[in-house]
């Protein structure tokens, strides 16, 4: 019998998983109650993805999701929308108005979350990357950012850009205990994704106890019997 299988970024050590994108695409899958295997990939190992049909290596990424009968879907939005598709049970994102407004939740999280906490932590990246990969990291992000790595790190920065961007997700907080209401759905792993960055990377907690976003993540990570919490962490391996 086929093995449903997620190409998943790891760092040096492949216990640890990174990616928020990949991290959408795990919690999903945890969220329909269908088993995976994770396959650890890195950043240069372009041509273990020549299968997945992105077309030239450099516009290879994961995750990539191969379902048991050999489908093969990547991005995570388009994998949680092929997940309601073949697997109706559990909705992650509902009807398409409900798809449209969880777009919305994947396009303010990538614009406002991703850049803060990559002030934050991209350093702390750079430095659980692979060897093989610390060249491709640094030169894609230097040209995205157009400056250095060290130039663009300011932690100080970066937490003022978070908190001005969770405004919006604070307000949903106060009003229910998951953005899809009364229990997570695909809108909170859109989000919580990103989340997922600093836990796995940095040794201290972004949040406090008694934050509202501190008490969402929580939930979150202890979701799935305890699934995300369980994540290795920079903490759980050696530099």
């Amino acid at each position: 019998m086929a093995v449903r299988t997620l190409y998943d970024l790891c760092g040096k050590d492949d216990r640890l998983r990174f990616s928020p994108y990949c991290w959408r695409a795990k919690l999903a899958l945890k969220h329909k109650g269908l088993p995976f295997d994770t396959i650890p990939w890195h950043f240069t190992e372009k041509e273990a993805l020549a299968f997945s049909g992105q077309g030239p290596e450099p516009e290879r990424k994961v995750p990539v999701l191969t379902d048991e009968d050999g489908t093969t879907v990547t991005d995570s939005f388009e994998i949680m929308r092929y997940l309601d598709r073949s697997y109706p049970d559990k909705p992650l994102l509902g009807n398409e108005m409900a798809q449209e407004r969880a777009r919305f939740i994947k396009y303010w999280s990538e614009a406002q979350l991703a850049p803060a906490i990559m002030k934050i932590a991209i350093l702390d990246i750079f430095a659980l990357l692979a060897p093989e990969d610390r060249d491709y990291f640094r030169e894609t992000r230097e040209k995205r950012f157009g400056t250095t790595l060290e130039s663009f790190k300011n932690p100080e920065q970066g937490r003022q850009m978070l908190a001005s961007a969770l405004a919006p997700l604070r307000a949903r907080l106060s009003e229910a205990p998951y953005i899809d209401g009364d229990a997570p759905g695909g809108a909170d792993y859109l989000a919580f994704g990103f989340f997922m960055m600093p836990y796995t990377v940095l040794s201290e907690d972004l949040f406090e106890a008694n934050d509202v976003v501190g008490q969402w993540q929580a939930r979150l990570l202890d979701a799935f019997g305890g699934y995300a919490r369980e994540a290795t962490r920079v903490g759980d391996i050696s530099k």
